[in-house]
């Protein structure tokens, strides 16, 4: 079974530490081109900028770099590439630009501030995980409505759409080795009145965590 994990979309976050600026920003790429663009454009955005340091994660044959672009050696490229590390996010770039505010922050406090901003920008993308799915249609009584949500959320399952009609019938996706699974238990806890219909595979990439919106 092939599975990954990548941002969900494009993101920016912004940090202020000891009057420096962090920009902090993400992009889901599928290659080590299109990060290096990406790494381009912001720079050339961001030229008044102290520094604007940079890491990636690619797939495609396990590409993995990253820069501290004239901050003290280990102190931001390296920390942010940890956060995407420990999250197992691929197919990213994170660029965090920084205005310098006039105080010197050492090296811990520059550690801190680079992967608070890489977090805070993957936060903000949110991640979603790429697999294959079994699409199915679920049609249910009202009553059963909630229950049949709970069945879906209990075998790693989303919903995609819920018609509501005389019926419910709810269209969602399953992780391919657990839809076996979830069709008979759905009809053994119904005593056979919930019959999950397949209605195709597919390998696609769905929603894992909601991006999260930081206020001020």
């Amino acid at each position: 079974m092939t599975e990954y994990y990548i941002p969900t979309g494009r993101s920016q976050a912004e940090l202020v530490e000891k009057r420096s600026r962090f920009i902090g920003q993400v992009w889901r790429v599928s290659s080590e081109e299109e990060a290096r663009a990406r790494i381009e454009e912001t720079k050339k955005k961001h030229y008044d900028a102290r520094h604007n340091c940079w890491c990636y994660r690619v797939r495609e044959g396990g590409v993995e770099r990253y820069s501290d672009d004239g901050e003290p050696q280990g102190t931001a490229g390296q920390p942010m590439l940890n956060v995407f590390q420990r999250e197992n996010v691929t197919d990213v770039v994170c660029v965090v630009t920084r205005y310098f505010g006039g105080i010197l922050l050492g090296a811990g406090g520059l550690v801190r501030a680079y992967t608070q901003s890489a977090k805070d920008a993957l936060d903000a993308a949110g991640i979603s995980v790429v697999r294959r799915w079994v699409a199915m249609e679920v049609p249910c009584t009202y009553a059963q409505f909630e229950e049949v949500r709970r069945e879906i959320l209990r075998h790693g399952g989303v919903e995609e759409h819920v018609d509501y009609g005389a019926d419910v019938l709810l269209s969602v996706l399953i992780p391919e080795e657990r839809a076996g699974l979830f069709a008979a238990h759905l009809l053994d806890v119904s005593a056979g009145t919930i019959e999950a219909l397949e209605a195709g595979e597919r390998f696609q990439d769905v929603p894992w965590r909601e991006p999260v919106r930081r206020d001020g």
